[in-house]
């Protein structure tokens, strides 16, 4: 008895020697109630934590597609992605990250993004269309002003600066990630800063193709992807970058982005209809806790991303020295570990 005994407390001491620290972390402290992974009473369970949201417009009633990781009372992340008409799965860098760190956060796809309901209805691309829609879907996820933090990626950090600009009232804090405050100032740091720095050949042939409006040409969209692409979006050789990325690019509504942004990331395209964007002037109308990411390599200008931070009223830079437009993926250890410690110092009142 007294073997069998030893060899229960022997075994139970081994046990609690090798539970993981991030996993005892998450179950209490960082999830409040419960575990991170405890599902209790959730109406997601079945799907995984997938839930279509139906969102009411004035073409009719369509679902967007939204999932959900993780459980905490008091940090709930909904990402916003790029584009416009990209899709969450750039975004699934985060699997790597806020579960370790308990916090709960949404991949989301708008409407007309894959994994969402497509109308196909230009009228429905709108800022003001897309500002609703994630209202509605904050609504429906029940995320409030005690949890509910935004983090718009490029266009998604349009919408997060408009949506703050009209709803901020249920957010605790927004991140504006790799996204400038300005489309003009966006295009001539494109133009003056960016393109002077390519090959004169190449840049030439863009512009070739930009004036004669041709850019559906295969030998347009070689040279902005070959050339550009690689040093200003993801700073990784194009047959390296992660299948998730490449997902998103592949999965992109078209048309929607050329309706919007226009036909490539080597500035807006005039015509495009979000050409004259520009809230610099309205930044410091922002009062929730602010946190703006830049990068080195951006397409988007660093300083100008910096300059935003002391716009905001409670503002706060990031700076990714390796990064690029998708500084998520090359800089990402700096960009993880700046928006885990934006989050909990917003949680703890620090911010």
């Amino acid at each position: 008895m007294k073997n069998q005994l030893f060899a229960f407390c022997f075994i139970a001491c081994i046990a609690m020697a090798c539970s993981p620290q991030t996993q005892e972390y998450s179950s209490s402290e960082a999830s409040g109630n419960g575990t991170y992974f405890d599902n209790s009473g959730r109406d997601d369970v079945l799907s995984g934590g997938v839930k279509l949201i139906p969102i009411n417009t004035a073409k009719g009633t369509f679902n967007v597609w939204t999932k959900r990781t993780g459980n905490n009372p008091t940090m709930k992340v909904l990402l916003l992605h790029g584009g416009p008409g990209a899709t969450h799965e750039y975004f699934e860098a985060f699997d790597s990250y806020f579960p370790g760190e308990g916090i709960e956060y949404y991949y989301y796809d708008q409407l007309g993004s894959y994994y969402s309901d497509n109308p196909n209805d230009s009228t429905l691309w709108t800022i003001e269309h897309f500002v609703e829609e994630v209202e509605q879907v904050r609504k429906a996820l029940n995320l409030t002003k005690d949890n509910f933090y935004l983090l718009g990626h490029s266009w998604g950090g349009i919408l997060g600066i408009e949506y703050a600009l009209k709803y901020q009232e249920n957010l605790k804090g927004l991140m504006i990630s790799n996204m400038m405050s300005s489309i003009p100032e966006y295009v001539k740091y494109a133009q003056e800063v960016l393109g002077p720095q390519l090959d004169k050949e190449v840049l030439d042939e863009i512009m070739a193709f930009e004036a004669a409006h041709d850019y559906a040409n295969p030998r347009y969209q070689e040279l902005v992807f070959t050339h550009y692409y690689p040093e200003h979006v993801l700073r990784m050789p194009l047959d390296e970058w992660p299948d998730n990325v490449n997902r998103a690019f592949k999965n992109i509504n078209n048309p929607l982005y050329v309706y919007m942004q226009g036909h490539s990331e080597f500035g807006v395209t005039a015509g495009a209809t979000l050409e004259k964007w520009d809230r610099s002037g309205d930044l410091a109308k922002i009062t929730v806790p602010t946190l703006s990411i830049g990068s080195k390599y951006d397409t988007m200008d660093p300083k100008h991303m910096e300059w935003m931070a002391e716009q905001f009223a409670n503002g706060r830079y990031l700076d990714c020295p390796n990064g690029s437009h998708m500084a998520l993926y090359d800089d990402q250890v700096t960009f993880m570990n700046g928006v885990i410690q934006f989050i909990r110092d917003v949680d703890a009142g620090e911010l």
